[in-house]
């Protein structure tokens, strides 16, 4: 395919004869530095500059986006070369992500696009009722961030978007940590969000992320079908009380949530009240690892059990770091666990693939001194749609077990 005349020149940027021009052709949307033939002009290309791909046969294979700064050297944007970067072009995709949510919801809360699998490589947008948060972590979308809201207000409707530039990504791309309101009128206080039974409050401008982790929501409604009349649970790593007030909406007599940080406690807190569950909701501030010790000395047990850390492998460097964590999580938590009782186990490190992950949690329930029966496992819900040709995207695995 060749660029129509009226299309602007762009540069070009051609591939090393090893890489894998047939992955990329097959819709793996990442160009890795090493596979990248990069002189002095490439080097030279600001970040997010948008640039055409050849195969090393000079072959066009789509229009790119660069940063020579990332390992991710180029990601696929368009397998038109002469696709035009504009509101319409963010129109398209919105509109798609858009379709598919609102046919799987039946209220505006939830991840409108994630990232590669919707086509915007490297933007995650959530929507809470009028308000999107987005978090553009890649040079291209940042470069381009006028036209993605533009394009975001006009196929929804919301009347206010966040910029959440906090993460990782952001800094793996060279880009700032500054976040701001791109659109409306900045919140002032949490926003609520029902999902299954309970009522989540979202700080969306100082909270974790965007506010509210949308990905987790079928692995709450499945721990909350865990719970018996009278049942006591324990949320480690509770966040604004994800599981735990999953599982009071259920009819769990009592939830104790676990957190290190005061404010995510308090808007769990918050979310209790709003669900009329404050009389059976507790919590523990502290180093989940320190409070599952304390837990155990003080001969406590629960009913249900769910352990939802951050990303212990957040990269392959450390991944046998983060599997050795991921295995003492279970060891510490299995003991808390009634006889005929459950433990959920979750882990959103890439790095970590499921295999790895649940044999590490099946050996930490083992080290804990109990047998189990693995029930479950549980994914990011529909609103996080994986592409299959990159493993990346299906990140979150949560695997529920039964314990003797």
């Amino acid at each position: 395919m060749t660029a129509s005349p009226s299309a602007p020149e762009r540069a070009r940027v051609k591939l090393k004869p090893k890489a894998n021009a047939r992955a990329l052709r097959h819709g793996f949307p990442w160009v890795y530095a090493n596979e990248l033939v990069t002189d002095r002009r490439t080097r030279k290309l600001a970040p997010g500059t948008l640039v055409v791909l050849e195969d090393d046969g000079m072959t066009q294979m789509g229009l790119v986006a660069v940063n020579p700064e990332s390992k991710i050297i180029a990601r696929m944007l368009d397998t038109d070369p002469a696709a035009e970067i504009s509101q319409d072009w963010f129109a398209i995709r919105l509109r798609r992500a858009l379709d598919l949510r609102e046919q799987l919801y039946d209220a505006p809360y939830y991840r409108l696009v994630h990232a590669e699998s919707d086509g915007l490589p490297g933007v995650v947008i959530d929507r809470f009722g009028d308000t999107c948060v987005v978090q553009p972590n890649a040079a291209w979308a940042e470069a381009h961030l006028d036209a993605l809201t533009d394009a975001l207000v006009a196929v929804t409707g919301v009347t206010t978007v966040l910029k959440n530039a906090s993460g990782r990504a952001r800094s793996l791309e060279g880009l700032d940590d500054v976040s701001t309101t791109l659109r409306g009128t900045t919140p002032e206080a949490p926003v609520q969000v029902t999902m299954n039974g309970a009522t989540y409050m979202a700080d969306l401008t100082g909270g974790q992320k965007t506010g509210l982790f949308y990905d987790q929501r079928d692995n709450h409604a499945f721990a909350a079908k865990l719970v018996k009349p009278g049942a006591k649970v324990l949320d480690v790593f509770s966040h604004v009380g994800g599981f735990g007030l999953a599982m009071l909406a259920a009819g769990a007599a009592e939830a104790t949530c676990v957190d290190g940080s005061a404010p995510a406690l308090d808007l769990a807190r918050e979310g209790a009240a709003a669900s009329d569950f404050a009389d059976r909701f507790a919590a523990r501030q502290g180093d989940a690892f320190e409070v599952l010790t304390q837990l155990a000395e003080e001969g406590v047990q629960f009913d249900v059990v769910i352990c939802d850390p951050p990303a212990f492998a957040p990269s392959k460097q450390a991944l046998e770091a983060g599997l050795r964590a991921y295995e003492r999580i279970a060891k510490l938590a299995a003991p808390l666990v009634a006889p005929g009782g459950y433990l959920g186990l979750c882990s959103c490190s890439h790095a970590a693939d499921l295999s790895r992950f649940r044999n590490a949690s099946a050996r930490g329930i083992g080290r804990g001194g109990r047998r189990s029966q693995l029930l479950h496992t549980g994914y990011a819900g529909a609103d996080h749609p994986q592409l299959p040709q990159l493993a990346e995207s299906g990140y979150l695995k949560a695997v529920f077990f039964r314990l003797d």
